[in-house]
């Protein structure tokens, strides 16, 4: 049996297979039309007409269909925002330092340079952001945007406060600088009051907003959305040639939403709230000695502080010789070092296989250590 907490996916065990199943029928005879055609650059207009009252209810700000831009899955936006705003490949994007391995690889891939910012409880530092950007413009190397995961980050879990969030958009606009702010994992959430956008706390045309239906209902649809005003979403808009997105997992998941955008946020989210507590409460028991964790009010990872002497090499080894499997810190770190880190994603996880599974990477990352010396730190960040 094999314990994999390596690959963030939603849960199996609450995915909607009868009611999309009559979605789907819905949808084959109401748009059959609609599938012999294609979509264009901004997708299916009733699932943007539901993904608006989506962010207007949770953001508080009101939102106009026609400034969303369906996408296949939030790394097609978050790729379509990089190729926008660069100009010129060796140009610079800020990220938080530990951040999503898709990003890193997409947008080294397209040619930026990522700059990452140190990362405390409350996110990306705006301490460290203000004396990097202030190298950086010395230097005539300005980057031509910031990306930055605020709520349920991955792979730490953290959630940027307002108030830090209010810094940020006034960091940005002193150098006249786009943000991106991906909110992929916006839904999933367990407890606490949610914090509002950077997008709906600022209405400049430089904040692009990201989010997506992988994570509250399926990465396989590939659904994912831009969010941006005039002339910005037009000028993103204007980067992608694959005219348009899936019009068929579009058309299934706006039958699904029609009766309510939030019925299955609540059948999912307390299911995923239980897993991170077994993943929680199996640290606590077997690694409070070894290690520091997060405890995230929402998404889907658990963020591990190992031990300095840690090997993570013969750490992977010993525990996938325990069929126990995990994401290490390298993977999220922007310049992939390796770093005294590992991300465990619960949401897939059978709770049997969670309760089982802790105690053997936990006794795997003793095995791993080079001494036995207490470990020196208390915090999850330094």
């Amino acid at each position: 049996m094999a314990y994999d907490f390596a690959v963030g996916q939603t849960n199996p065990e609450t995915f909607p297979v009868e009611a999309l199943k009559a979605a789907a029928m819905r949808a084959i005879d109401r748009e059959h039309d609609s599938f012999n055609r294609y979509p264009g650059a901004y997708g299916h207009e009733g699932l943007r007409r539901l993904m608006a009252e989506r962010e207007s209810d949770r953001e508080g700000v009101s939102v106009d269909p026609d400034q969303i831009v369906l996408t296949n899955g939030s790394m097609q936006a978050v790729t379509l925002a990089g190729q926008a705003l660069m100009e010129k490949p060796g140009d610079k994007v800020i990220c938080e330092e530990f951040t999503y391995s898709g990003t890193i690889s997409a947008y080294s891939g397209i040619g930026l340079d990522l700059e990452g910012i140190p990362l405390d409880e409350d996110g990306m530092r705006i301490d460290a952001l203000r004396d990097r950007l202030a190298r950086l413009a010395d230097a005539d190397e300005l980057p031509k945007f910031i990306y930055t995961l605020t709520t349920y980050q991955n792979p730490t879990g953290t959630v940027m406060p307002e108030k830090r969030k209010r810094e940020l958009i006034e960091v940005a606009a002193q150098y006249d600088l786009p943000v991106v702010e991906d909110n992929c994992y916006g839904d999933v959430h367990f407890e606490g009051e949610k914090v509002p956008s950077i997008y709906a706390m600022d209405e400049s045309p430089n904040q692009i907003y990201i989010c997506s239906l992988s994570k509250i209902l399926g990465p396989g649809l590939r659904l994912g959305y831009l969010l941006a005003r005039e002339p910005m979403l037009s000028h993103i808009a204007g980067q992608r040639f694959d005219a348009g997105s899936n019009t068929f997992a579009a058309a299934i998941a706006a039958e699904f939403y029609s009766g309510g955008v939030w019925d299955h946020c609540e059948t999912a989210n307390p299911v995923l709230r239980r897993k991170r507590d077994l993943v929680c409460g199996g640290l606590a028991a077997h690694a409070d000695d070894l290690c520091v964790w997060s405890n995230p009010v929402g998404g889907l990872f658990v963020w591990v502080r190992l031990p300095d002497d840690v090997d993570i090499d013969r750490l992977t080894g010993i525990a996938n010789d325990r069929e126990v499997f995990f994401a290490p810190g390298s993977s999220f770190h922007v310049k992939r070092e390796t770093v005294p880190y590992i991300r465990l994603a619960f949401g897939h996880v059978p709770e049997a296989d969670i309760i089982e599974g802790i105690p053997r990477l936990a006794q795997s990352i003793r095995e791993a250590r080079t001494s036995n010396e207490a470990r020196a730190f208390t915090t999850l960040f330094d």
